[in-house]
């Protein structure tokens, strides 16, 4: 895969990983482990990455900006 496919790779796995993680929190804490929790899960989990994904292409830029203001540049090694 060329390399400009980068940003838009890593959104879709970052929204896959946190979408799969957070709606198995919030399945297990409102179902607890029942018979079906993986059926319950799945059915929670692909429409929030199905929003996720886009939104992280949205918001990653955003953060990225933020966090550049928030942190210090390195500064330049003199050689």
């Amino acid at each position: 895969m060329p390399a400009r496919f980068a940003p838009v790779l890593f959104g879709f796995i970052l929204s896959a990983l946190m979408s799969l993680l957070v709606s198995g929190i919030a399945t297990l804490r409102n179902a607890g482990f029942v018979d079906d929790f993986l059926s319950i899960w799945v059915g929670a989990w692909l429409p929030s990455w199905l929003i996720a994904f886009p939104v992280v292409l949205v918001v990653a830029p955003i953060a990225r900006r933020l966090v550049g203001l928030l942190v210090k540049a390195p500064a330049a090694r003199a050689n």
